[in-house]
């Protein structure tokens, strides 16, 4: 039996092809086109609209739909810890924070002392090196 508007299946970026003949040039047939009822969606928490299940944020009043873990990167509906890993996310952001203030404050101490060392340079006309050497001493103190 034949049927003439079935397509029978084939590679992944093919054109469809109707069975027993060749594929329509410029014709691609989807299941679903976009914006009809069989997309999925969620509902808002917050507010209770409907949203893409895609959507990161609520389109009615813009509340996070999906986290994502920083430590992992799994994408989940409820944030605090990762649903995979386990990771508080409240925590782990506070030690990279806490990493990088370190890491911004050993590099401003870095230029402080660059700055100072060439200021005294400077001077060293002016002060005939005196102000260099109290200089060197109270950074020798510290």
């Amino acid at each position: 039996m034949h049927m003439s508007g079935t397509f029978t299946p084939g590679k992944p970026g093919d054109a469809p092809v109707k069975a027993g003949g060749a594929a329509t040039p410029g014709r691609v047939e989807s299941p679903a086109t976009p914006g009809t009822a069989s997309q999925r969606t969620v509902k808002c928490f917050k507010c209770g609209a409907d949203a893409r299940d895609v959507a990161r944020f609520c389109p009615r009043c813009h509340a996070t739909l999906r986290y994502e873990c920083p430590a992992c990167k799994h994408e989940q509906r409820k944030g605090g810890s990762c649903e995979k890993c386990g990771v508080d996310f409240v925590k782990y952001i506070g030690a990279v924070v806490a990493a990088k203030q370190i890491e911004a404050d050993q590099i401003h101490d870095r230029i402080e002392r660059r700055t100072g060392i060439i200021k005294q340079v400077f001077l060293l006309p002016i002060t005939g090196g005196l102000s260099l050497i109290k200089y060197i001493i109270k950074r020798t103190r510290h």
